[in-house]
């Protein structure tokens, strides 16, 4: 018997090397490749010939009605589009510990007499048990099946039918007709591949649960997230109480939603309003301290944006963001000191987004330089200020989308100066606010305490 050939396959990117390598040469990563049968020696579909099909009018299709499970939590089925699609394959992930089997767990113990198979091959049927009687059981229907063959959980469902799957995690399972350990990429992409199968044939909703690498992407070959309908990602700091629900890939629905909830000890609570969450005392006079709005889907988030300005004790200065894009505080930095004559290059500059946010959205800039100037002049700002704008390289102030809604928010929470860019025709139904426009970073310093 001839013996297989074998082949290294990057677990990250899934590049093919006949010989290993420490560094993959495709997305430069370390001793990422692991040895594999090649899977060109895979048995070929036979030539067989078959008559041709007959492809149908798209006028002539019929829209079906999307048929949706609520979750009953408000936050996650608005990520989702409005619930759980039948049939459809639902990716999870997330760093370890952040909450990814207490969210799912939770959401489908409070569905009450729906046929529910957990499937796990990290934890003992006891540990899933104590973690349920914390969180609240609800659904008596809510199996727990302990494996990690693919071929039996195959069969499981097969036999059972139930209305939701659970597999948590995908990393863990594997399918006996392939050599390769669990966990990667022929075995995720394999098991990925069968429960797709699974879940089209029997309109069965399939969610799988995944660990994240070190770069905070989904462990496994991309293609996992290409056979997926929708992909999701838990956020936040395992040392603070608050969680953001993000979807990246959502063919059902937005992917600009999001969902926020907060860890308790007897597991998730969603947050409906989390401004008043994500603000600290506003009314504590601190330097560096700035409020700013940020679009999240259809939301309208306010975000507590901390500054600490300091001289830099050792050779060269430190640049730190947490929640704020690093490349994008070193540009803001720049246009400060070349705009406003600031010398910025002897300080050390830290960046802290409260409440574990990592925000993106531009319109972020002005309050991320207003702290910056607050902290390094050692001056707070008034009471109830809040900051609006994009900043160009030029310094100038640039309009962002959505500014009635961002302004809106503004006054429901109770800020009354307001600083934002030059645009003519809001349409607001109240005026006790000060609307304080600004054009570049030199008129914007120069208004900023008057």
């Amino acid at each position: 018997m001839s013996k297989s050939k074998t082949v290294f396959i990057c677990q990250n990117c899934g590049y093919v090397s006949p010989k290993w390598i420490g560094r993959c040469p495709s997305c430069n990563s370390w001793n990422s490749l692991i040895e594999e049968i090649d899977p060109s020696q895979e048995k070929k579909a036979s030539s067989k010939i078959f008559n041709p099909g007959i492809p149908t009018p798209i006028k002539q299709i019929k829209n079906t009605e999307i048929n949706r499970v609520s979750l009953h939590f408000s936050e996650l089925d608005r990520v989702l589009g409005g619930g759980l699609v039948s049939g459809s394959l639902v990716l999870l992930g997330g760093e370890p510990g952040i909450g990814k089997s207490t969210l799912i767990l939770q959401a489908v113990l409070n569905l009450i007499n729906q046929n529910v198979l957990y499937i796990s091959g990290e934890e003992s049927e006891h540990q899933i048990k104590m973690r349920a009687d914390r969180i609240g059981i609800k659904n008596e229907n809510c199996h727990i099946f302990t494996e990690t063959s693919i071929e039996r959980i195959i069969a499981t469902i097969k036999e059972t039918l139930p209305g939701i799957v659970i597999i948590d995690s995908v990393q863990t399972i594997y399918s006996q007709d392939l050599s390769s350990s669990p966990g990667t990429i022929s075995q995720i992409r394999e098991c990925a591949r069968q429960l797709q199968e699974i879940a089209k044939t029997k309109n069965i909703p399939i969610i799988l649960i995944g660990h994240i690498n070190k770069d905070g992407e989904i462990a496994g070959p991309m293609s996992l997230e290409h056979i997926v309908d929708v992909v999701l990602q838990f956020e936040g700091d395992s040392n603070n109480y608050y969680r953001l629900l993000r979807p990246k890939k959502n063919r059902f629905g937005s992917t600009y939603e999001i969902g926020v909830f907060e860890m308790l000890s007897d597991g998730l609570s969603e947050i409906t309003d989390p401004a008043n969450i994500l603000l600290s005392d506003r009314n504590s006079k601190l330097s560096g301290v700035t409020y700013g709005t940020i679009i999240e889907g259809s939301r309208t988030l306010m975000i507590e944006v901390q500054a600490l300005v300091s001289n830099a004790v050792y050779g060269a200065p430190q640049r730190s963001a947490t929640g704020f894009d690093h490349r994008r505080l070193q540009m803001l930095l720049a246009v400060i000191e070349k705009r406003l004559g600031l010398k910025l290059i002897q300080k050390d500059v830290f960046i802290n987004i409260a409440g574990g946010l990592k925000i993106i959205d531009p319109a972020a800039d002005l309050a991320v330089i207003a702290a910056v100037l607050s902290s390094y002049f050692d001056k707070p700002f008034p009471e109830n200020s809040v900051f609006i704008g994009e900043t160009g390289l030029s310094g100038q102030i640039k309009q962002v989308s959505f500014p009635e809604k961002r302004l809106n928010e503004c006054i429901r929470l109770g800020f009354n100066k307001i600083f934002i860019p030059n645009i003519q025709n809001y349409n607001l139904n109240t005026k006790s606010y000060d609307l304080i426009t600004v054009t570049d970073i030199n008129s914007f310093a120069t208004k900023l305490y008057s």
